[in-house]
């Protein structure tokens, strides 16, 4: 990958954190030309953060701007929007969901009024279909006021596997590609030319544990696709942005998701079963992880399922 020769690391937003995430705070970093993302929290989504654990940001061209990803509630959509307010009045052209989890859609109605193209993978109007029901009862308790306002808006614009999208901003085309089942069966990845800055989604997390929702053969096939990719800024689906030469949280997430394959592999080899799998596969990499606790046993069960019918 190439070198980055400088990193933006500039607070670009008048506020500050506190503790926790109230709502008349945020903050946005420009890692690059026409670049911001916010970094979400390493928390589980509740009321007093809004559900603010997931990177989200926006890319300002020369016509228009694009959202990535719109926030974990209503009331983080708007404060994305109120920021991007503070850098242009340019029109919001975009939202591209990268994939359906709560914590990158639900603020997804904040931008309604701009009446942007909702834009996704191609799987991704089949995929929020089938959980908008279980995600509204449980994130409207989860997170109480925050969640009000919310509206599941499909996309409409979509991008298929093997057929790259590009979308324009004026002087800053940005290419969408599709991928096949990996963390999810509808992950989606933005590519900023002007600045050769790639925003993964969920295919890439860094410092928090990954969540697996997929396949975890697709996922490390994604990533050894990924990983060669000359982009030169690199923000993850969670986790702080890292210049493109630096390959750690690459090989930090592979090595994470082809341990457990490998473990789970042996265990199914020898006629065990998913409860040694749960017990024992992975734990050596309990202290590498933010989270690990709440993800590790799912992410082991899910894995198992998967390699037991190869």
């Amino acid at each position: 990958m190439r070198i980055l020769i400088s990193f933006l690391s500039i607070t670009v937003s008048s506020f500050a954190f506190a503790s926790s995430l109230q709502a008349d705070s945020y903050k946005v970093q420009q890692v690059a030309e026409g670049i911001f993302y916010h970094q979400g929290s390493h928390q589980e989504a509740d009321a007093e953060n809004l559900g603010a654990i997931a990177n989200v940001g926006f890319i300002i061209g020369e016509q228009c701007i694009a959202v990535i990803d719109s926030g974990g509630s209503f009331q983080e959509g708007k404060l994305l929007r109120k920021t991007i307010r503070q850098h242009s009045d340019l029109p919001i052209c975009y939202v591209i969901n990268t994939h359906v989890h709560p914590d990158h859609i639900l603020g997804n109605a904040a931008f309604k009024t701009d009446k942007p193209e909702f834009v996704g993978h191609e799987k991704l109007p089949a995929a929020m279909a089938s959980r908008q029901q279980h995600f509204a009862r449980q994130f409207s308790e989860i997170l109480g006021d925050a969640y009000k306002g919310t509206e599941f808006i499909e996309a409409k614009t979509l991008v298929k596997v093997g057929s790259p999208l590009t979308l324009d901003l004026g002087n800053r085309p940005l290419i969408l590609t599709a991928f096949t089942t990996a963390h999810t069966d509808h992950d989606l990845t933005v590519y900023d030319e002007k600045t050769s800055t790639l925003w993964t989604g969920d295919l890439l997390f860094v410092e928090r544990i990954p969540a697996l929702d997929g396949s975890i053969n697709g996922w490390i096939d994604a990533l050894d696709t990924l990983i060669e990719h000359d982009a030169t800024m690199i923000i993850p689906g969670h986790g702080t942005a890292f210049n493109g030469e630096n390959s750690k949280g690459w090989q930090d997430l592979l090595r994470y998701l082809t341990t457990v394959r490998e473990e789970i592999r042996v265990i199914i080899n020898d006629l065990g079963t998913i409860e040694q799998a749960i017990d024992s596969v992975g734990t050596q990499e309990a202290e590498k992880w933010k989270l690990f606790e709440e993800y590790h046993r799912r992410n082991v069960t899910a894995a198992f399922v998967e390699l037991e019918w190869e």
